[in-house]
């Protein structure tokens, strides 16, 4: 039976690892803090501790040839390359290659679009070094595929939200939004449907494919926050212009507000099957939590 391997093993993976051991599939996650591993254990997932920046020795049993690996690990937190995404391709040359890879990558290599539609055929023009840092990595792993004969699937996706972990902190402060007129557009998926869609992928998407993940139904990131206000029974926050607003948001929430897109997902339909479980925000936030 084919091993299962997770690379930062967090929320999508802890997701993943269980449905995968609801099948009888064998599954270990890999993740960097003892407090990880405590976690992981307390949810019954199998799972070693390795830091893919600083431990240079191969974790133990970590690949074996055939391996079907989910790289879920995100790069550091600066520069333009992803050194856990080359650290990791090193280490294959030490234990084992893997059968397949399916990575999560992010829609921001596209850059700013103005708000166009566009699907896997667009160029890629990263703007902020948080995705170029993804690009790299992408760019790696198709390297390797071409030079071991691995299996590479991208999964460039879309901002993942989930129903029991929302901004609702932001709407109880009020924190200002920009005018949904001048707002950038933005485009998400359910926590759920992504782990559907890495099985999908893993076991069925074509080798060296690219697939948008997101639900196809792209809003402004205002509407998405008076979307969760409203099924939270939260008021509007203010709503300011948006040279005003930028003034008051963080830079990480500038870069975001600088790049706007709206995302097909047909070829992720129609080439892997996948059938969305919430296909648009008001599914996902029926089950949305405020406790």
């Amino acid at each position: 039976m084919t091993n299962n391997i997770i690379i930062g093993c967090g929320e999508v993976g802890s997701r993943l690892a269980q449905q995968l051991r609801e099948r009888g599939e064998p599954v270990q996650g890999v993740v960097r803090s003892a407090a990880s591993v405590a976690r992981l254990a307390a949810a019954e997932i199998p799972s070693i501790q390795h830091d893919l920046l600083t431990d240079d020795a191969p974790a133990p049993a970590l690949i074996t040839t055939g391996t079907h690996l989910f790289h879920f690990a995100p790069p550091p937190e600066s520069g333009v390359i992803d050194l856990h995404t080359q650290n990791l391709l090193q280490l294959f040359t030490r234990t084992g290659q893997p059968q397949r890879i399916v990575y999560i990558s992010t829609t921001g290599v596209y850059g700013d679009c103005q708000g166009a539609w566009i699907d896997e055929t667009h160029p890629v023009q990263p703007q902020a070094d948080r995705s170029r840092r993804r690009w790299d990595a992408e760019q790696r792993l198709q390297q390797w595929r071409e030079t071991t004969g691995g299996e590479v699937v991208i999964l460039r996706v879309a901002g993942i939200y989930d129903p029991q972990r929302l901004p609702l902190a932001r709407l109880q402060q009020s924190i200002p939004l920009v005018r949904a007129e001048e707002a950038p557009y933005t485009n998400r998926i359910h926590v759920d449907d992504l782990v559907t869609v890495c099985l999908a992928a893993m076991e069925r998407g074509v080798n060296g494919a690219v697939y948008n993940v997101c639900d196809g139904h792209p809003s402004t990131m205002t509407d998405y926050f008076l979307a969760v206000a409203d099924a939270a029974g939260l008021p509007h926050p203010p709503l300011l212009p948006l040279s005003e607003a930028m003034e008051q948001l963080s830079a990480g929430m500038r870069s975001y507000m600088a790049e706007s897109r709206r995302l097909s997902n047909r070829k992720l339909r129609e080439e892997l099957g996948v059938e969305l479980r919430y296909p648009n925000l008001a599914a996902g936030l029926r089950e949305i939590s405020v406790g």
